[in-house]
C-alpha cells in the first residue's frame, strides 16, 4: 500500500453541507456530499493528475442522516478527485466496503481517464483466491481508476432554446454518436466524437429527421472479456456514471472538454430546429455480478443500490440479473437510489439541455415489491416532477421476464415492438397477418387509446441499434454473430427476415431489385404509418452489419457508417427523404384520435375506409389475404379544409394484382408512389404526380406499395 488511508491535509476544510450531492464549486472552494448508508468512515481523495497518488485525503467528519459532507477551501472546477471507503467486507451480508479501492463519485459530472485491466486491480474481491469474491483484494488500485472532474456549469448557450416540438410531428433517428462519424469516409474533423456529430447536422437537416436518439452516452465501463477478444462495449449499456458524459467520444484535448463538447452538440442541433433524446440505462450498471469489479456504487453502499439474493446461509452474496442478463439490477426501490436517478435526469434537462429520455429495459425501474406497476415511486416521482413533465419520456416497455407494451402512464411513449413485428411479418408475406398490420399502421388504438394516450405514443419502427438493419433484414434469413467470439449464441432469433432467396449479398440482379423493393415498401410502412416513426440511422443509405444483429461489442466498420453507401445507394437517400417530406405534407399522419377498428369501415366516422382488391371490404380473417387497400380522407380527421384522399395499396404477394379504384365526382387519381418502379419514378415531387389512365383501376405488381392522390 503506497500510503496510509488517513487524514492528511493542509487545506481548509469545513463542514459544508448535504445538499445537493456530488461536487458543486463555488467562489470559495467546492462542496461535495455522499450517500453510504452503511459506511464507517468515507475519505475523499484530491489529485493533480490522473495516474498520481492523492495530494490531500480527507476524512469527511459531518454526516447528515446518510450522506457524508465536508467543504474544501480553495479548490475550483478542475479539481479530480475520488472516494475510499472503510467498513466491513462480508460479502454474504452483501457488505463489500473495500478501503484499498478508490471509487468515482456517483454524481461525477466527468471523468478523466477510462478504467483501465491492469492485473486485475479494479476488483474489491481477491482474483486470485479459490473463495474468489469471499475474499478481499488488498492492492491499492489507486493509479488506475479513472478520477472524477469538478466541473461547473457555465457555459455559452447563445439564447439556446429547445425546438419543442409537438410530439405528432416528431420524427426520430436512432444513432450512435460514435459509429456516425468514426469511418475516416466521414471526411470530419474529429471523427467519431461529439464534435464530428455536429458537422454531420446538415445531413439530418437535409433528410428531414427532427430528433435524434441516441445510444447511451452516460460514462461506461468495457468489460474484461471483450477486451480480451479484442473487442469493445460499443453500444454503451455498461454506465459506471449516470451524470458523465462519455469520455471517448469527445476530443480529450483537455479535462472535462466532454461536457463542454457534448453542450455544443446539443446547443447546434437546437439551432438547427432537431431535440436530442438519451438512451439512458438506468437498470444495470457496469460493475457486473459478484465477480465484476468496484468502481462506484458497489463499493459505496452495495445493499443500496443493487437487488441482491442468495441463499440462506449467504442471503446476499450475489446479484439479481434475471431481468436485465447484465449480471446486476439496480434497486429503484430504494429512495436514495431513485433521487439518484431523479437527479440525473434533471441535471441532463436542466443543464445539458436535453429534451427526453428513452429508458433502456423500462418496467424493472417502475417496480412495487419487485414487480411492475404503475402505482410504482418511479412513476409517481415523474409525474410530480415539473421539469420531467415537459420532456419526451420513452420506454423501452419489457426486460427479460415481463412485456408491457401498451401498459405505461398516461404521458409516456413506448417503443412498439409489435409494430414492428407485424409490419416484418405482413411485408414478407406471412399469412394472416392484414389486419394486425391493419392495427398497427393506424396507430395501435388496442394498446393506448383506452387509458387516455394518443397514436403518437405508439414509437414505430421496424429496425433498430437491437436487431438488423433494414439491409440485412432483406439480405439474410438468419443472424451472422460468429465476430461476437459467442458461438452465434447472442442476439435474437425471433427476426422475421426475408432474404428474398439468397442468404447474404449476392450479384443476383433479380435478387437485388426485390430487396430495393422491399427496403422500399419498409420505409413507406414506416413514414406512413399513424404514430411516431423512428428510424434505424443508416438505413437510409443501405448501411449493412455483414448479418450480425447484436453489434453490441463491434466497435469498428461492422457498426461504423460508410458514408461512401451514400453516393453508391442514392436511390434509398432520395426514396427515404422524399417519405419523410411526404409525412409532413399530409397533417392526417399527425391525427390526434384514432381510427375506428378495422371492422368498422364507415369513412363518415373514423376518415380511414378499408378495400379489399375489388373495393370490397378486406376479408380480415382470411389467412390468404395479402392485399390491402385502405384510404385516408380529410372528413373525421384534421387535415384540415384539404379535400385530397390519399389511397395506398400494400401487395405483400409474390403476383401482381388488379386493383379496382373508388370513383367520385370531380376527383381524379394521380399516382405518388410505386415501389416497382425506379430512379426518380418510384416517388414524383408534389406537382408532378402523374394522372391516371385509366382511372378505374391500378396494376400493382408483386411485393410493391402504391400510394395514390384523389383530387
Amino acid at each position: 500500500m503506497p500510503y496510509a488511508l488517513e487524514h492528511k491535509t493542509r487545506r481548509k476544510i469545513s463542514a459544508g453541507s448535504p445538499h445537493p450531492l456530488g461536487s458543486t464549486p463555488s467562489p470559495d472552494g467546492v462542496n461535495f456530499a455522499i450517500f453510504s448508508g452503511c459506511a464507517q468512515e468515507v475519505f475523499l481523495l484530491l489529485f493533480d493528475r490522473p495516474e498520481g497518488l492523492p495530494t490531500d485525503v480527507i476524512k469527511l467528519e459531518h454526516r447528515s442522516e446518510n450522506v457524508w459532507h465536508v467543504f474544501v477551501h480553495g479548490i475550483q472546477p478542475g479539481q479530480l478527485y475520488g472516494y475510499k471507503i472503510r467498513g466491513d467486507y462480508r460479502p454474504d451480508e452483501g457488505l463489500r466496503f473495500n478501503e484499498y479501492k478508490l471509487l468515482m463519485g456517483p454524481y461525477a459530472k466527468a471523468v478523466a481517464g477510462k478504467a483501465r485491466k491492469v492485473d486485475k486491480l479494479l476488483f474489491g474481491y481477491d482474483p486470485f483466491s479459490p473463495v474468489k469474491d469471499l475474499a478481499m483484494d488488498r492492492r491499492d488500485n489507486t493509479t488506475v481508476v479513472p478520477k472524477g472532474i469538478v466541473m461547473e456549469d457555465r457555459f455559452d448557450w447563445q439564447n439556446d432554446k429547445p425546438p419543442d416540438i409537438p410530439p405528432e410531428k416528431l420524427i426520430i433517428y436512432e444513432v450512435h454518436v460514435k459509429g456516425f462519424t468514426r469511418h475516416f469516409s466521414s471526411q470530419v474533423r474529429y471523427p467519431g466524437t461529439y464534435l464530428g456529430f455536429v458537422e454531420k447536422i446538415p445531413y439530418l437537416k437535409e433528410l428531414g429527421v427532427n430528433a435524434v436518439e441516441l445510444l447511451p452516452i452516460h460514462e461506461f465501463y468495457v468489460r474484461d472479456f471483450l477486451v480480451d477478444h479484442g473487442l469493445s462495449e460499443y453500444w454503451g449499456y455498461n454506465s459506471i456514471s449516470f451524470f458523465a458524459p462519455e469520455i471517448s467520444f469527445s476530443t480529450q484535448s483537455s479535462p472535462g472538454c466532454q461536457v463542454r463538447e457534448f453542450k455544443t452538440l446539443v446547443r447546434q442541433l437546437h439551432n438547427a430546429g432537431i431535440e436530442i433524446i438519451l438512451d439512458v440505462a438506468f437498470n444495470h450498471t457496469g460493475e457486473g455480478n459478484e465477480l465484476g469489479p468496484t468502481l462506484c456504487f458497489r463499493g459505496i453502499d452495495n445493499l443500496s443500490y443493487y437487488v441482491l439474493k442468495g441463499t440462506d446461509r449467504e442471503p446476499y452474496r450475489h446479484y439479481e440479473d434475471k431481468a436485465t442478463g447484465c449480471l446486476n439490477q439496480i434497486n429503484s426501490e430504494n429512495p436514495a437510489v431513485l433521487r439518484m436517478i431523479m437527479d440525473s435526469l434533471r441535471y441532463w434537462v436542466n443543464i445539458m439541455h436535453v429534451d427526453g429520455f428513452r429508458f433502456d429495459l423500462a418496467p424493472l425501474l417502475a417496480h412495487q415489491n419487485g414487480r411492475y406497476s404503475k402505482d410504482s415511486a418511479f412513476f409517481e416521482a415523474i409525474r410530480q416532477d415539473p421539469i420531467l413533465q415537459k420532456v419526451k419520456l420513452i420506454a423501452e416497455p419489457w426486460d427479460l421476464t415481463t412485456y408491457q407494451v401498451g401498459n405505461f402512464p398516461k404521458g409516456w411513449s413506448e417503443w412498439n415492438g409489435k409494430f414492428r413485428d407485424s409490419v416484418r411479418k405482413f411485408l414478407r408475406g406471412d399469412s394472416g397477418e392484414i389486419r394486425e398490420f391493419a392495427v398497427r399502421m393506424t396507430g395501435s388504438r388496442d394498446l393506448y387509446a383506452a387509458n387516455g394516450r394518443f397514436p403518437w405514443n405508439s414509437i414505430n419502427y421496424i429496425t433498430c441499434h437491437d436487431g438488423f438493419t433494414l439491409r440485412d433484414l432483406y439480405s439474410y434469413a438468419h443472424k451472422h454473430n460468429e465476430a461476437n467470439f459467442e458461438n452465434n449464441r447472442n442476439g435474437s432469433n425471433e427476426n422475421f427476415p426475408w432474404n428474398c432467396g439468397i442468404e447474404g449479398e449476392t450479384p443476383d440482379t433479380k435478387i437485388q431489385q426485390l430487396r430495393e423493393r422491399m427496403t422500399k415498401n419498409a420505409l413507406l410502412a414506416l413514414f406512413c404509418s399513424l404514430g411516431t416513426p423512428m428510424m434505424y440511422g443508416g438505413d437510409e443509405m443501405f448501411r449493412t452489419q455483414r448479418g450480425n444483429n447484436n453489434t453490441y461489442c463491434q466497435d469498428n466498420e461492422i457498426s461504423w457508417f460508410d458514408w461512401d453507401f451514400l453516393k453508391k445507394y442514392e436511390w434509398v437517400f432520395n426514396f427515404c427523404k422524399k417519405a419523410i417530406a411526404f409525412r409532413k405534407r399530409y397533417a392526417v399522419f399527425g391525427c390526434k384520435k384514432f381510427y375506428a377498428r378495422p371492422e368498422s369501415n364507415s369513412a363518415q366516422e373514423s376518415g380511414i375506409s378499408w378495400f379489399n382488391e375489388n373495393l370490397g371490404a378486406p376479408s380480415w380473417n382470411d389467412p390468404w389475404a395479402k392485399v390491402l387497400c385502405y384510404q385516408l380522407d380529410a372528413n373525421g380527421t384534421d387535415l384540415g379544409e384539404s379535400k385530397d384522399r390519399l389511397f395506398f395499396i400494400y401487395n405483400a404477394d409474390m403476383n401482381s394484382h388488379k386493383i379496382q379504384l373508388p370513383q367520385y365526382p370531380q376527383t381524379k387519381w394521380y399516382r405518388i408512389v410505386d415501389t416497382n418502379l425506379k430512379g426518380p419514378a418510384d416517388f414524383l415531387d408534389p406537382g408532378f404526380e402523374i394522372c391516371l389512365d385509366p382511372q378505374d383501376f391500378y396494376w400493382i405488381s408483386s411485393k410493391s406499395v402504391v400510394i395514390l392522390l384523389g383530387r
